[in-house]
C-alpha cells in the first residue's frame, strides 16, 4: 500500500500535466470554431486566396491547341467599327471561321435585341457548329426576363442541388437556336470568379453552362445529363453524369457549383484577332479543327474579371478555362472524405505538439516554436499537394488550429518551465546560500575551481552531546530536534544579516561579510548571544537516564576565507576554505574546555568593545602551530555543563 501511495505522489503531477495540455488543446479547437464561425467570410476568403497560390506560383505553361480565343480586341474595335457589330459581320465572322475549318464556335456574347440581319447570323450558326450565351440572373431582387432562353435539357429535372434563377438575359428570339449556354459565373465577395454552376434551373427547365454545352454537343448520341450523389468516399459530393458515357463526370459541391481551374498559365491560351479572321490574315493552323471561343477582349468594353494570375483578365479566358477543365476531366473537387482527412491531419498535429512538450530536453525549447510555426504551413503544403490530383481538400481550420494550439502550448510551456525554474532554485537556494544560488542559475556548469577571497566573520554554533542523545534516541525524534534547531538558528542568524553556509552533522556554520557591513564582528555576537538564549527554551530540560545535558558552544572569528565551489561538472561542492575556517572550528570545539558557551578569535575580538569582552588566556589550538588568544562575553558565566570538565583540560598549551 505504501509503495502504491508513493507511485501515485510520483506520477500525479504527470499526470496533471498532460491535463492541463489537453485543456489547451480543447480550448485551440473552441477557439478555431469561433473563428470560423465568426469569420467566416474572411476564413474563405483567404483559403481560397491562399489554397490557389501555388497555380499562380507554379502554373502549366503547355500550350492548349485544341481551344483558340477570338479576341473582339482594340485592333478589331479600330478595324470593323465600335461594339456592337452588325449581325451580318457576325455571320461573316462565323462563316469565316468555318472556312478555316473550325469544329465548333462558342460565342461568349449575348445578343438580347432584335436587329437587322439576324436571320443570316442565325444561319451560320446553324451551318457552322455555333453555341450562343445567355445568363441567368441569380439575384431575386432582379425581374429582369429578355429575349427568350433555348438550349434547355429536356431529359434533366430539376431537383437539388442545381441552383435556380428567376430572372435572366437571353438572345433575341428573332436568332432562334438549339444550343445555347449560360456564362454566368459565381462572383465572391472579392471580386474573383473561382466557380460556376454547370447547370441551371429556369422556370422549371434546366440550362447547361456554355462550356458544358460544348461539351455535350461534341458527343454523338447526345448523352442525357443528370445529377448524383457521392457514389464512394473518394468522390466528389454530388456529381453530373452522362448516362451514355461511363466515367465522365463533373464534380460539383452542395451548392451545385463546380470549381474554375487556374494551374493553367495564361500564356498556355491562344488569342486571334477578329479582324484578322474578317480580312483573312489569321494563322490557319490556329484555327483549323479547333474549337473556336469568340468574347470581348478589349478593356474598354468591360468584360474584365480579376483572377489569381491576373487583376484583367478578359472574361472569354475563363470559358476557355472551364471548357479545358471539362475536356481534361481536371476539375478540382472536395472529395466525401475530406474532414475525415482534415480531422486526421489536425489529430497528427496535436500528437506532434504534445510529443515536442513530453521532451525534456534542450531541443524541446526549440522545436515546439518551431512546430508552431511550420505546422500551419505544412496543413497548406498537404492542400497544395493534393491540389496536384485536383483534389480540394482546404487548409484554414487545420492551419488556425495548429496556430492557436501551439501558441497556447508554448506559452504554457514557458510558464511550466519558468514555475519548475522558480521551484528549482527555490529548492537550490534552499541547500545553498542565495547569492550562491544565484550565481549558479545565471552560469553554466564547469569542473573548474570557482572561488574568490572575502573578509568575513564566521561563526560555528555546534550541539553538543548531540550524538549520545541520537544513539539512545530514535532516529526520528533526533531528526526533529536537529531541524527545530537548524530552523531557529537560521531565521536567527539571517535577522541578524548574516547567511548560513553549511550544516554538518550537529552544527552549523555561518558568516557575515564585512564589506557589506561594519558591525559584522557585533552582528555575529548577537546572533550568538541569541542562539543560546533560543537554545534554552528548545533542548530537552530533563535528558534522558544515563546522557549528560545537551548545550550549545559558539565560536566566533574573523580574517580572509575563500568561498566558492569545488569538484567536477556533474558533483559540485559549495565550500568555504582558509585558516579563518579552521580557527573557527577549534575555537568551537574550546568551549567545552573553557566551559564558556560563547568564545570569540582575537581578530573578531578586536571589532568589539574591550569592556564587552573577557579574555580567556592565549592557546594553542589543535592541528595549528600558532597560539590564539580567546575572548567571552561578560555578560555570560560560566557554563555549569562544562564546569566538569576544567580539571580534564588536556589540549591547553599556555604561549610562553
Amino acid at each position: 500500500m505504501r509503495s502504491l501511495f508513493k507511485s501515485f505522489k510520483t506520477e500525479s503531477p504527470n499526470q496533471t500535466k498532460w491535463s492541463f495540455l489537453l485543456s489547451l488543446v480543447v480550448i485551440a479547437f473552441a477557439f478555431m470554431v469561433l473563428v470560423s464561425l465568426l469569420f467566416s467570410s474572411f476564413k474563405y476568403e483567404y483559403e481560397e486566396k491562399f489554397g490557389s497560390l501555388v497555380w499562380s506560383l507554379f502554373p502549366e505553361q503547355e500550350r492548349e491547341e485544341r481551344i483558340t480565343i477570338v479576341a473582339i480586341d482594340e485592333q478589331s474595335l479600330a478595324e470593323v467599327g465600335p461594339w456592337p457589330w452588325p449581325r451580318a459581320t457576325m455571320a461573316e465572322l462565323s462563316n469565316r471561321l468555318a472556312e478555316y475549318g473550325s469544329a465548333l464556335q462558342l460565342f461568349d456574347i449575348v445578343f438580347p435585341e432584335a436587329k437587322e440581319g439576324d436571320q443570316a447570323f442565325a444561319t451560320a450558326l446553324q451551318n457552322n457548329h455555333g453555341i450562343l450565351a445567355q445568363i441567368p440572373i441569380f439575384d431575386k431582387q432582379s425581374a429582369l426576363r429578355s429575349g427568350e432562353l433555348q438550349g434547355s435539357l429536356n431529359a434533366t429535372r430539376c431537383q437539388f442541388p442545381i441552383p435556380s434563377a428567376s430572372s435572366y438575359l437571353a438572345n433575341s428570339a428573332s436568332i432562334a437556336h438549339r444550343q445555347v449556354g449560360h456564362i454566368t459565373p459565381v462572383v465572391d465577395q472579392d471580386g474573383m470568379i473561382r466557380q460556376q454552376a454547370p447547370l441551371v434551373c429556369i422556370d422549371g427547365r434546366v440550362y447547361p453552362s456554355l462550356a458544358l454545352q460544348g461539351l455535350l454537343s461534341s458527343l454523338s448520341n447526345h448523352p442525357s445529363v443528370s445529377v448524383k450523389n457521392a457514389q464512394n468516399l473518394a468522390s466528389s459530393e454530388w456529381q453530373i453524369v452522362m448516362d451514355s458515357y461511363f466515367g465522365l463526370a463533373i464534380p460539383i459541391n452542395a451548392q451545385g457549383n463546380m470549381r474554375l481551374s487556374y494551374r493553367q498559365s495564361p500564356d498556355s491560351f491562344q488569342y486571334v484577332s477578329a479582324a484578322n479572321v474578317l480580312n483573312g490574315t489569321a494563322p490557319e493552323a490556329l484555327l483549323e479543327n479547333s474549337w473556336v471561343l469568340i468574347g470581348a477582349t478589349a478593356f474598354g468594353l468591360g468584360d474584365v474579371v480579376p483572377t489569381p494570375h491576373s487583376g484583367v483578365t478578359p472574361g472569354v479566358e475563363l470559358q476557355a478555362r472551364l471548357l479545358s477543365n471539362l475536356l481534361d476531366g481536371k476539375t478540382p473537387y472536395t472529395p466525401a472524405y475530406a474532414n475525415w482527412l482534415l480531422w486526421l491531419e489536425g489529430l497528427l498535429f496535436v500528437a506532434v505538439l504534445l510529443f515536442i512538450c513530453r521532451l525534456q530536453t534542450r531541443a524541446s525549447s526549440y522545436l515546439l516554436p518551431l512546430a508552431t510555426l511550420t505546422l500551419p504551413l505544412s496543413a497548406w503544403a498537404f492542400h497544395s499537394y493534393l491540389l496536384s490530383f485536383d483534389i480540394w481538400l482546404g487548409w484554414f481550420n487545420v492551419a488556425c488550429f495548429s496556430l492557436i494550439a501551439g501558441t497556447l502550448l508554448l506559452f504554457a510551456d514557458h510558464q511550466l518551465l519558468r514555475a519548475q525554474h522558480l521551484r528549482i532554485f527555490s529548492h537550490l537556494s534552499s541547500y545553498l546560500p542565495k547569492p550562491v544560488a544565484q550565481s549558479l542559475a545565471n552560469s553554466d556548469p564547469s569542473s573548474a575551481i570557482e572561488a574568490k577571497r572575502h573578509d568575513l566573520v564566521l561563526m560555528c554554533a555546534d550541539l553538543r552531546n548531540f550524538s549520545a542523545y541520537e544513539e539512545s534516541r530514535p532516529p526520528e525524534e533526533a531528526a526533529a530536534l536537529l531541524h527545530y534547531f537548524f530552523t531557529e538558528a537560521s531565521t536567527i542568524i539571517e535577522s541578524c544579516g548574516g547567511q548560513v553556509e553549511e550544516y554538518k552533522g550537529d552544527s552549523i556554520l555561518a558568516s557575515w561579510h564585512t564589506e557589506h557591513d561594519s558591525e559584522a564582528c557585533n552582528l555575529a555576537l548577537e546572533a550568538a548571544n541569541a542562539l543560546q538564549e533560543k537554545v534554552a527554551e528548545i533542548l530537552p530540560q530533563r535528558p534522558p537516564k544515563g546522557l549528560e545535558p545537551m548545550a550549545l558552544g559558539v565560536g566566533i572569528e574573523r580574517g580572509s576565507t575563500l568561498v566558492g565551489s569545488i569538484g567536477p561538472h556533474h558533483r559540485r561542492h559549495h565550500t568555504l576554505l582558509g585558516d579563518t575556517v579552521t580557527i573557527v572550528l577549534r575555537i568551537q570545539e574550546m568551549t567545552q574546555d573553557l566551559a564558556q558557551p560563547i568564545l570569540i578569535g582575537e581578530c573578531a575580538a578586536r571589532s568589539l568593545h574591550g569592556e564587552q569582552l573577557e579574555s580567556q588566556g592565549s592557546f594553542l589550538l589543535d592541528g595549528l602551530t600558532t597560539p590564539h588568544v580567546l575572548f567571552a562575553p561578560k555578560s555570560h558565566h560560566i557554563d555549569p555543563l562544562a564546569e566538569q570538565d576544567l580539571g580534564r583540560v588536556v589540549k591547553l598549551v599556555h604561549s610562553r
